[in-house]
């Protein structure tokens, strides 16, 4: 246990928080999930009148470099589902993270209560609350048709109850494993993957964000940077030249 759990939140001071987010300096991620939870404890004293002040406020976030979890490329997608058949739960995650654009957090939520028209995917998402309508993509469908529609979610663990989001996670990165990808991939990287396929598609960033329930353009914009540019540039190119491309 770090020791700063050892000393009472009211002598907490803005320097003495500094200082401990100080120490993960060299992973900026982490230095700010430690702010985060700096903040939301002295928020919650604040607000129950123990705090005067929240002393986490006001330092600022260390800049991330990383562009966060990888986006899965059409080849390693490939070589998942090669590898796991039809009818297997890693399957169906996949299809469910990949067709929907969803977080972890509200795929393990999924499931026959949801089904909205016989084709249809209510969500309502964990983290921000925005409900959503999303077509489901056929071979999405032929993946939850072979679940028993008494069961709770569509994703379920070997005991038939529903995945912990933590539990999800790891069980995603153990098939990865299996399939001899040698890239650390993440459920959330196939959500960048369903944005950046939509994005190659031809789809506007509000069609996108009209799957993947972002708020703000910028934030599609950082989802898709992983579009295939020459395949964007041929498009544009034919675009302008009426069809073809001028010879030399």
């Amino acid at each position: 246990m770090e020791d700063f759990a050892s000393h009472q939140a009211v002598h907490f001071t803005s320097p003495h928080v500094r200082a401990f987010v100080a120490r993960k300096s060299k992973t900026p991620a982490a230095s700010n999930s430690w702010l985060k939870m700096f903040g939301m404890i002295f928020q919650h004293g604040v607000d129950k009148g123990e705090l005067e002040r929240n002393p986490a406020t006001g330092i600022a976030r260390m800049k991330e470099m990383a562009a966060g979890a990888k986006s899965w490329d059409d080849e390693e997608i490939a070589k998942y589902e090669s590898y796991w058949p039809s009818g297997t739960t890693a399957r169906l995650a996949l299809y469910l993270l990949l067709y929907t654009g969803q977080r972890r957090s509200d795929v393990v939520r999924m499931g026959w209560s949801d089904i909205r028209e016989g084709c249809m995917l209510a969500v309502e998402q964990v983290k921000t609350g925005t409900k959503l309508l999303i077509p489901v993509h056929p071979v999405l469908a032929q993946e939850i048709d072979q679940i028993p529609k008494g069961q709770p979610t569509f994703l379920a663990t070997k005991k038939g109850l529903p995945f912990s989001v933590h539990v999800f996670s790891h069980s995603v990165t153990r098939w990865v494993e299996k399939c001899g990808i040698k890239e650390r991939l993440s459920p959330h990287g196939l959500r960048k993957a369903a944005a950046r396929r939509m994005a190659e598609a031809g789809c506007s960033p509000h069609q996108i964000a009209s799957i993947t329930g972002h708020k703000t353009l910028s934030e599609i914009e950082r989802y898709t940077r992983a579009v295939d540019q020459s395949r964007l540039a041929r498009d544009a190119v034919l675009k302008i030249g009426r069809g073809s491309f001028t010879k030399s």
